[in-house]
């Protein structure tokens, strides 16, 4: 009896939340070594979670890595892997690569998990719904001098028509970190930026990030300093510390640009963690970290 009435405390608990956001649009970036976990359950979660946030009419839009999967597809195509300040090294044979990973192994998986479990999904290319621009890296060394990594491009604008004909339809739109660059040419992009600024033109409530760490750490290597709550005011002083440093930048700099655009929370989430997007969501202490402007 006991667990039944703490089950029922839980529902009670996250009722004011579901009250709260029922038809709101929630940008969550699926990422991280959890979406190649051998345990189905694992795998699973976030998909469950999404479904979940589908029942109780929250509108989830979904922007999905790969990293990991797009290093194996290249060693078994004979290509290496070169990363220059976090960033993949993209020529003309690794953007197909890239390509067939995330758009079409990566992206039908995901639509198709999302749909086993009771919800409904539709898979876009990246490039389908974002533009971009060529990303160019400064070099630290040389000031003045710009590094080229190929076609990695920084998400620039976003084409939210058919992601808001999903979301009246009650569909979850599943989208890939791929882009349209000025020349026509597809680019890699990094898919924290993309869904940064699919939250911005959505105008969502909420951005969650999810990885393999618990949120943002002071000491990134003891989870005990995890930081649950920050200020977007805090983060150039963290920056300066290298606390936030390397593949931490370009998310913490896209949940500041979200929030200076509107959104109204940013959350950084461990995805290991079995159904952390709902303990962030709909719990009084929530799980990683909450950014606010």
């Amino acid at each position: 009896m006991h667990d039944l009435i703490s089950k029922a405390s839980t529902l009670l608990e996250a009722l004011p939340y579901i009250q709260q956001f029922s038809g709101a649009t929630f940008v969550i970036k699926y990422g991280g070594s959890f979406m190649d976990s051998p345990d189905p359950e694992v795998r699973n979660g976030v998909a469950r979670d999404v479904v979940f946030l589908e029942a109780v009419e929250i509108n989830p839009v979904v922007v999905h890595g790969g990293g990991k999967a797009i290093t194996r597809a290249m060693e078994k195509a004979g290509l290496e892997a070169a990363f220059v300040q976090g960033q993949r090294v993209t020529d003309a044979a690794t953007v197909e690569v890239v390509d067939r990973v995330l758009s079409r192994e990566i992206n039908p998986e995901i639509v198709k998990t999302i749909e086993s479990l009771g919800g409904k999904a539709r898979g876009f290319c990246g490039a389908d719904i974002f533009k971009c621009r060529k990303l160019w890296l400064y070099d630290k060394d040389q000031p003045g001098v710009t590094i080229d990594i190929g076609f990695v491009g920084e998400v620039t604008s976003v084409n939210v028509e058919p992601l808001r004909e999903c979301i009246r339809r009650n569909i979850t739109p599943v989208i890939s970190p791929t882009a349209l660059g000025e020349d026509g040419m597809l680019y890699n992009c990094n898919a924290d930026v993309a869904a940064a600024q699919a939250a911005i033109a959505l105008k969502a409530r909420r951005l969650v990030f999810m990885s393999d760490v618990p949120g943002l750490m002071r000491d990134p290597k003891d989870p005990a300093t995890l930081m649950p709550h920050l200020q977007s005011s805090e983060v150039p002083a963290l920056k300066q510390a290298g606390i936030v440093d390397k593949g931490m930048i370009p998310k913490v700099d896209s949940a500041v640009a979200a929030l200076k655009a509107g959104v109204d929370k940013v959350s950084f989430v461990d995805g290991r963690v079995q159904h952390s997007v709902l303990l962030e969501i709909f719990t009084d202490e929530g799980v990683g970290t909450e950014v606010v402007l």
